[in-house]
């Protein structure tokens, strides 16, 4: 029954739910996921009473719950013992004989060996150690992942993914990661949510930060598909961030947008967006159609170059975190959606990422050797987009981003859009010399049509750099290519961008006989 016709005339009582409130806390006490309790608890008051800013007397501002202390023998939690030093080889064979699989594995003992000799060329001698396998897998588009951590005989521990796909001939080990990047790198804000069934998330998330500590908790909750709740770690996050700190909401780094007004503060690491009541022009763009794209983005495959963006409604502020510059910039552009009072600033709708660097800056702040890379990456970043469908509208530098680990990705998505929908021409040859020198097209561009030539006019990269794109990339001026594209999609073609480095992939050629095991098995 709708909570509506359950309350009736009561349904704002304030009263009430500040009653509801108590009782429901009680009630979750004992739920092993009661931070998603509470979360949705909040949901349905702010749906009801469009909450501006926060009320903690119907709102779980923070949990009404100590953290539960991380349990290292959790059976959420599976540990591989080896007693008697008989090598690595034992412990994977019971990792993955514990996640079987309806089809099987291809080679269980082969991709075993695989792993022990792949995890001592890069740790060194593993024979005494143990290793911890989080229980339940984690499922991404055509892949599946073991996550746990090595633990060696100094105490150290070292994060461990095991990367499992099928090809048709059964489950096989692609990968194994142990790097804290590259582990961070396959839960990125710039990936798809996992699928992972589990009981006590938090359990599960505070195992992750142990092997990904620079990551916070709202992002590793949302990247097992728990956004909601992520959204509530972030806020909550925000919050106490402006309360230990000074410095104020400024005006991000880069070219101002036409569509978007962005801001951040130089001591946190994201940034808000605000959708501006007028669209500057050239743009056509409505804020209902942004929405949308952004919505695209959040259910699409994010193939790992396109940055998560949490949507916020209501919110508010103090005044005097505000620079007096962005204050005027948010009065000019968005007195629609901002409004800025004696001692607040309330805003009606924003979206909530993490900040990048400009990639039009980028290449001009770094060393030769780093914006070579970075432009080679540019344009893989392009092509990855395409293979997913996704075509991003506007390829100008200023569009893209440049993450800590040197990754390109994409974070203006007001004219993004599928590769499908697009019209790829050829630009057609002038009919004389005035066509030629016209500023104005003299043939009909339609909104959807795209002329892959005219690439080159927004490139924007200086000499080298530009020699360097083309040498690599030169194949996106061509209408061809995305037509290619365009063909393999609406054939069914489904393209997976892997998470992890081509080189960490494990060369799967050699024989290994079946082998006893000699492990210790503790769940």
């Amino acid at each position: 029954m709708d909570i509506k016709t359950i309350l009736g005339e009561n349904l704002c009582d304030r009263t009430l739910w500040n009653g509801m409130k108590s009782k429901y806390s009680q009630m979750i006490a004992e739920y092993t996921d009661y931070e998603l309790s509470e979360t949705f608890f909040n949901s349905v008051t702010r749906r009801i009473f469009h909450t501006v800013g926060v009320d903690p007397s119907i709102e779980f501002i923070d949990s009404d719950f100590e953290p539960r202390p991380f349990l290292e023998k959790s059976n959420m939690i599976s540990l591989y013992e080896c007693p008697d030093l008989c090598g690595i080889n034992d412990l994977i064979i019971s990792v993955l004989n514990d996640h079987p699989y309806l089809c099987d594995y291809e080679d269980l003992f082969r991709d075993a060996e695989l792993v022990s000799q792949a995890l001592n060329t890069r740790c060194g001698n593993l024979s005494a150690l143990r290793i911890e396998i989080l229980s339940p897998e984690f499922y991404r588009n055509f892949g599946a992942y073991l996550i746990g951590r090595i633990v060696l005989e100094n105490g150290n521990v070292l994060p461990l993914a095991l990367c499992l796909r099928n090809q048709g001939q059964g489950v096989f080990v692609d990968a194994v990661l142990t790097d804290e990047d590259e582990v961070s790198i396959v839960f990125s804000f710039t990936r798809s949510y996992f699928h992972v069934e589990v009981d006590r998330p938090h359990e599960i998330v505070d195992f992750l930060k142990t092997i990904m500590p620079l990551k916070r908790k709202a992002e590793l909750y949302i990247s097992i598909g728990y956004n909601k709740h992520g959204k509530t770690e972030l806020y909550r996050d925000l919050l106490n961030h402006i309360e230990h700190s000074t410095d104020q909401f400024v005006l991000a780094r880069g070219e101002k947008g036409m569509v978007m007004t962005v801001f951040t503060m130089a001591s946190y690491d994201m940034v808000f967006k605000i959708i501006k009541d007028r669209i500057d022009p050239p743009k056509t763009t409505t804020r209902q159609e942004v929405k949308e794209r952004y919505d695209l983005v959040f259910k699409h495959d994010r193939a790992g170059r396109l940055v998560d963006a949490q949507e916020f409604e209501h919110l508010t502020f103090e005044r005097s975190r505000f620079s007096e510059t962005l204050l005027a910039e948010l009065a000019l552009v968005a007195p629609k959606v901002v409004v800025i009072s004696e001692n607040a600033v309330d805003i009606e709708h924003l979206y909530i990422e993490r900040r990048l660097v400009p990639f039009n800056l980028y290449i001009k702040e770094v060393n030769y050797n780093s914006a070579r890379l970075a432009v080679i990456d540019y344009g893989q970043a392009i092509k990855d987009l395409a293979a997913t469908n996704i075509f991003p509208g506007d390829v100008l530098l200023k569009n893209f981003g440049v993450t800590r680990h040197g990754r390109v990705v994409f974070y203006d998505y007001d004219e993004l859009c599928l590769v499908t929908d697009c019209k790829f021409r050829k630009m057609p040859q002038a009919r004389n010399f005035e066509d030629e020198f016209d500023p104005d097209p003299w043939f009909y561009v339609g909104p959807l049509d795209i002329f892959p030539e005219e690439f080159r006019t927004f490139l924007g990269f200086p000499e080298p750099l530009r020699s360097v794109f083309i040498e690599h990339h030169g194949d996106l001026f061509e209408t061809d290519f995305w037509k290619r594209v365009q063909a393999k999609h609406r054939l069914g073609e489904i393209v997976d961008i892997l998470a992890y480095p081509e080189h960490r992939k494990l060369k799967r050629s050699i024989e290994i006989d079946p082998i006893k095991s000699n492990v210790v098995h503790q769940s």
